[in-house]
């Protein structure tokens, strides 16, 4: 007797949260398109760190490879200090306790499982931006939670449990000033939600200079609310998978002792590696001045060849229309050999945007610029 099991056929057993595909693997097509180009594909389609990581950092994750024990969830008191300094030192950030400081594997895991570690349930509401990153979907529909998008300015509704906040934003670039921030978070404490800002790209402003959610200016507390911060970007440590939240110490507390029970440990050498990036600014600046240099470059290009950019004050990205559909866009650049990602990765309402990543070397950065004169 043989069997066939095709994707209509019946499975039987627990099932998990039925998620959306995968936004990038669409791209295929247009990858395979982009790579045709004599001169190779110039790939700005995800926003992966191109440059080294910095000596020192790499010094200081070798330099405790020989431990074996388990390291701790909390992460070490060097650790946790380095991060309230660090905060105070380039945000303004005052108040934090070390004990409030919860490093993670990577931010990406941390968004995924916020929901289900904060205890939401189905039938609450997780509100995220219009245009956002997708893994805020995916955590809300992890924990089974309802989804709404809100617009820019627009409050959350009645029964949402948790507010996502993304400024500077991926993928438009949109930065939200203080008074913006401390709107969203009395809407939040007023109807009992938990405030989540995602501060990834925070070193990187470029026409403003944006605030976290924590400074002072925002809120005189940090009672429902949290931050999260990832060294991919600002220290090229997306290998290592290097990230952590603070803000209220009762739910950093609440977090840590569910991370204990589910083994979401980083890594002890990752963890010096983190503590090192966060004592030391210089690599920060240099690694901002080369994004400055290629956005420098390709913005005028993109300009040129008739591309409309839209926000894009801070960040790795440049939120790009041509007045097209945003696959004709992709289609458009393909061809000439450069990889973007279509704005409806993020939500409806970007289906006539791109998003064009700064994260390739010069030397790809200037052959897309020379492209697009051509």
């Amino acid at each position: 007797m043989s069997s066939t099991t095709g994707p209509d056929t019946a499975v039987s057993g627990p099932r998990g949260p039925h998620l959306p595909d995968f936004p990038w693997d669409s791209l295929a097509g247009q990858t395979a398109t982009a790579k045709s180009h004599p001169d190779g594909i110039v790939d700005l389609s995800v926003g992966t760190p191109v440059d080294p990581v910095p000596a020192n950092l790499r010094r200081a994750l070798s330099a405790v490879a020989d431990l074996p024990g388990y390291p701790a969830t909390h992460g070490t008191p060097e650790l946790r200090e380095a991060a309230v300094a660090a905060l105070q030192r380039r945000y303004g950030i005052s108040g934090l306790e070390p004990d409030a400081v919860l490093p993670t594997i990577g931010t990406k895991e941390l968004v995924a499982w916020l929901p289900t570690l904060l205890g939401i349930r189905p039938g609450d509401v997780v509100a995220i931006p219009e245009l956002a990153y997708p893994t805020y979907e995916v955590g809300a529909k992890i924990a089974g939670a309802e989804v709404v998008r809100l617009a820019p300015g627009e409050l959350p509704p009645a029964g949402t449990a948790l507010l996502w906040l993304n400024s500077p934003s991926n993928p438009t670039g949109r930065v939200l000033d203080a008074r913006q921030l401390a709107d969203a978070v009395r809407a939040a404490r007023e109807i009992g939600a938990v405030v989540a800002s995602d501060e990834c790209y925070l070193a990187l402003g470029w026409d403003t200079e944006p605030v976290s959610v924590l400074h002072p200016s925002v809120c005189s507390d940090f009672r429902g609310v949290l931050a999260a911060h990832s060294l991919s970007k600002s220290s090229n440590l997306a290998g290592y998978r290097a990230g952590f939240i603070t803000g209220d110490p009762d739910l950093v507390r609440r977090l840590l002792e569910l991370r204990k029970h589910a083994g979401m440990i980083v890594p002890r050498p990752v963890q010096e590696a983190i503590t090192a990036a966060l004592d030391d600014d210089s690599h920060v600046s240099a690694q901002r001045e080369l994004y400055a240099a290629r956005r420098a470059l390709l913005r005028p290009a993109l300009e040129a060849a008739g591309f409309r950019i839209e926000h894009s004050q801070a960040g790795l990205y440049l939120w790009a229309t041509r007045g097209d559909d945003a696959w004709q866009t992709v289609d458009w650049l393909a061809q000439r050999g450069i990889l973007v990602a279509p704005g409806t990765f993020y939500g409806p309402a970007g289906d006539r945007h791109v998003r064009i990543a700064l994260t390739a070397t010069d030397e790809r950065i200037a052959a897309a610029a020379k492209r697009l004169a051509e």
